[in-house]
């Protein structure tokens, strides 16, 4: 990924990179993308993109293993977290989806994973201290609540799955108050073209939309060159 993609990316939403990455393959179809309605901690922030660094939670229940061994679990999980390439993103599965109860992104692991030089979170499960979470690093998650229950880490660099979109460590993310995508590795090369001519094309119809008199005519004549602009 270039620099001057990494800053695109940061400024587009979501359904922009989605359309680009149809607009990237040729067809429609893509389908790496969550399904269902997120909550962004900081919605007005650009979006999250990096590589994932995964891992699995759960909270509704003690853990069984020794005190130790958890511990040993927690800190080569924060190993794994300040080693990944940049720019990373934490994608974090809470196994008791759908009925996640601990937040596992509050004020103190969200300043510890930006300490990192991360980018941001997704999970499907829970986030808290809201207004209290540090700048620069936001959290995309399935549910909004206060308690941390038992929340511990079960496995790390490991296949996830977040709101039915499964995520391979490694893979690039993007993600925003929207949810988040799987950016396909083959078209990388191709997106920020994708992107630029997607956002140059968008403009035909948006300009004549908001021209005074638009009307049906109008619209066919800009729909017209809109659909040549694609090709």
């Amino acid at each position: 990924m270039t620099p001057s993609l990494l800053s695109l990316l940061r400024k587009v939403d979501t359904p922009t990179v989605c359309n680009a990455v149809e607009v990237a393959q040729g067809k429609r179809g893509f389908d790496r993308f969550t399904r269902g309605t997120m909550m962004c901690s900081a919605p007005n922030e650009p979006a999250i993109v990096g590589y994932a660094r995964t891992a699995k939670i759960a909270a509704v229940a003690p853990p069984t293993e020794e005190p130790d061994v958890i511990r040993a679990r927690r800190m080569d999980y924060y190993k794994y977290m300040a080693e990944g390439p940049a720019p990373s993103v934490a994608v974090i599965e809470d196994v008791d989806y759908p009925d996640c109860i601990g937040a596992y992104w509050g004020e103190i692991n969200t300043t510890i994973h930006k300490g990192f030089g991360m980018s941001g979170a997704l999970t499907n499960g829970v986030m808290r201290d809201l207004g209290d979470l540090p700048d620069g690093f936001p959290v995309v998650a399935g549910s909004v609540g206060p308690s941390h229950g038992f929340v511990h880490v079960r496995d790390l660099d490991t296949p996830v799955s977040v709101f039915g979109m499964t995520v391979y460590p490694g893979d690039l993310i993007h993600a925003d108050r929207h949810g988040a995508l799987v950016i396909p590795k083959d078209i990388v090369d191709q997106l920020e073209g994708a992107i630029q001519k997607l956002l140059t094309t968008e403009r035909i119809i948006l300009d004549a939309a908001t021209q005074p008199g638009f009307d049906f005519d109008a619209f066919e004549t800009a729909w017209t060159a809109f659909e040549k602009a694609r090709v």
